[in-house]
């Protein structure tokens, strides 16, 4: 199957908020840059609301617990991802929607390009059906700015003390292709003939020096990306 045009994918800024998400392989210090960017935020004077996807929602939550335990029950990769989805709509509706309405920025812990990466590229799913499902599950929502923090798994691993969920315990040879997915997909962004499956911004950071250097980085991207959004 042709991967779409982003041409005709990318929605116009509905909202008078901004929507940033942080991805990218585990243990590249997603959370901890989350609170540091939205505590700078909140003292330079913005509303700053934050989440993870799967999660911040009872539901989600719920959801989370199914998907990442280590003991739970069988689950296909086609199942996984429609898990992932249903829990980000509920999290678009519930949480990001009315806070971007409200004018506020969302900082998510992962958001749709996860599962194009983790299902798709390294899990073996079409990526062009993963974007057509989650299209229809966040109604079109795409974030204004994704940054991907990259990092080799076995510095990731190293750094969050080993594998701690179900997606995590999965073979060296996946959180390899996880890697991979995420840089492909930073690559398709580059490129001009609209050809990429996931037509948000996006921009690519190393996770691997000290976090205090790539909390600069991040403080930068979002700075510039803030400065430059357009108006409703």
């Amino acid at each position: 199957m042709p991967e779409p045009s982003s041409g005709n994918l990318l929605p116009s800024k509905s909202h008078p908020g901004f929507f940033l998400t942080l991805d990218g392989p585990d243990g590249a210090g997603k959370s901890t840059q989350i609170t540091s960017l939205a505590n700078w935020l909140r003292s330079v004077g913005y509303d700053v609301v934050t989440c993870r996807d799967p999660g911040s929602t009872p539901l989600g939550d719920r959801l989370r617990e199914i998907v990442l335990d280590r003991h739970s029950v069988g689950i296909s990769m086609r199942t996984e991802m429609l898990l992932y989805m249903t829990s980000r709509s509920q999290l678009v509706d519930e949480v990001i929607r009315p806070s971007l309405s409200e004018g506020k920025i969302v900082i998510s812990d992962r958001f749709l390009l996860a599962s194009l990466v983790y299902q798709g590229y390294a899990g073996g799913l079409s990526r062009e059906e993963i974007w057509e499902v989650g299209r229809v599950a966040t109604g079109g929502l795409l974030p204004d700015l994704t940054i991907i923090l990259d990092i080799p798994p076995v510095l990731g691993r190293e750094r969050a003390g080993g594998a701690r969920d179900r997606i995590e315990d999965r073979p060296e040879l996946y959180h390899e292709r996880v890697r991979q997915g995420f840089l492909e997909a930073y690559r398709e962004r580059q490129t001009p003939d609209g050809s990429a499956i996931y037509p948000a911004s996006i921009c690519l950071v190393d996770a691997t020096p000290e976090p205090e250097l790539v909390y600069n980085r991040l403080q930068h991207e979002v700075r510039s990306a803030l400065e430059s959004r357009p108006r409703t």
